[in-house]
């Protein structure tokens, strides 16, 4: 096994799947559990990096990926 990184993993519930994210290659996947999400996820991002040359990785990658909360007054 090569170099391991650590990224960002979104999962949100939508109708009746989840769907995972990962904000730095804007690539997502999806599963019935949240698990599966993040094993799909997971799955497609070492596909992604097994074969994608390296110009696209450093097209695609947002190295300045923030997750933060936010308050919003709502009414």
């Amino acid at each position: 096994m090569g170099q391991v990184r650590h990224m960002t993993a979104v999962i949100e519930l939508e109708d009746d799947v989840y769907v995972a994210l990962c904000p730095e290659f804007d690539i997502a996947s999806q599963g019935s559990t949240i698990e599966e999400a993040r094993a799909n996820l997971i799955e497609a991002l070492t596909l992604f990096f097994e074969t994608a040359d390296r110009d696209e990785v450093q097209r695609r990658e947002h190295s300045r990926v923030f997750v933060t909360q936010v308050e919003v007054p709502v009414g």
